[in-house]
């Protein structure tokens, strides 16, 4: 079964292009899926087959159809998902804090992962899962899945460009200071551990822009924007400036008042990939912030 990525009509931009020069330059097609289409798909101008070395002509429509994917091998798992948005092209769902994003070793089953491929299946689609920004297992928030190639490579190049835009909430321990400030430091993982990471010369750049939002009884409530998407980031940068956050133990944080890192994505933006349309999604903080937010004396 064939399933639609792409269609466009040609404009006079686009007349005396080859089909292919159009794909690529204006449609962010990778090589890689034209090649996929090339080959396991359909191409076709006007209602007619087409080859991509072809040349335009103003108000030609093309359709770039490939093969449906195989599921990968995710076993499905029905589970509630808290959808914000869905389209052809991908889903906004907000992950509760306590559940993996996919499978793992450690966790081989009961994953978002598994949860989607359910839904998919039961609307008869065949898909593989593609989480565009991955979330800790006890971090709450926002999270996009490409449901097609072509949207992953989209997203994928949105984050490169610094143009899909996180915002998050944390509660940190301590009074952090200054009220706002940018934490650009290098993070790798630490000496003899798989899972810990750790400023260091020879990490990979990183940058966490935060803003202090309140302080009170010594917890402060903390605005994080990323510019980059390091393994454990946030968590890390702000341990490293003396602010862990309040429940994460893996990097100095006390478990006192939460169970959990309290670590929340509560606002994504971007331009969406084949529109262009300027989108954005705020999620509330979950009751368990809430609740140390009155701590705070922030409720």
């Amino acid at each position: 079964m064939l399933e639609e990525l792409i269609r466009f009509t040609a404009d006079e931009e686009d007349a005396g292009q080859t089909v292919r020069e159009v794909l690529q330059k204006r449609y962010g097609v990778s090589r890689r899926l034209l090649v996929r289409a090339k080959f396991k798909g359909l191409i076709t101008r006007n209602g007619e087959h087409v080859f991509v070395n072809e040349r335009l002509r103003a108000d030609d429509e093309i359709v770039v159809m490939v093969e449906q994917e195989e599921t990968e091998a995710v076993p499905p798992e029905e589970m509630p998902l808290a959808i914000r948005y869905e389209d052809d092209d991908f889903m906004v769902i907000a992950k509760p804090a306590g559940l993996v994003v996919h499978p793992t070793g450690n966790h081989p089953g009961g994953t978002l992962a598994n949860g989607v491929i359910a839904y998919w299946q039961k609307r008869g689609e065949q898909r593989k899962f593609r989480a565009v920004n991955r979330l800790d297992k006890d971090t709450s928030g926002l999270l996009i899945v490409a449901k097609n190639q072509w949207a992953h490579e989209q997203f994928s190049r949105m984050q490169q460009e610094r143009s899909l835009h996180r915002i998050y909430r944390a509660i940190a321990e301590g009074n952090v200071e200054p009220d706002a400030g940018t934490i650009d430091a290098p993070i790798g993982l630490a000496e003899h551990s798989f899972i810990t990471r750790q400023i260091r010369a020879d990490g990979q750049p990183a940058v966490t822009h935060f803003r202090v939002l309140a302080r009170g009884n010594g917890l402060s409530f903390v605005e994080l924007r990323l510019e980059t998407g390091r393994t454990h980031q946030i968590r890390v940068h702000m341990s490293s400036q003396g602010y862990p956050l309040a429940g994460d133990d893996l990097y100095g944080g006390q478990r006192t008042w939460i169970g959990r890192q309290a670590l929340h994505a509560s606002r994504l933006s971007f331009a969406h990939p084949r529109s262009g349309t300027q989108m954005e999604w705020e999620e509330p903080l979950p009751e368990d912030m809430q609740q140390l937010l009155e701590r705070i004396g922030q409720s």
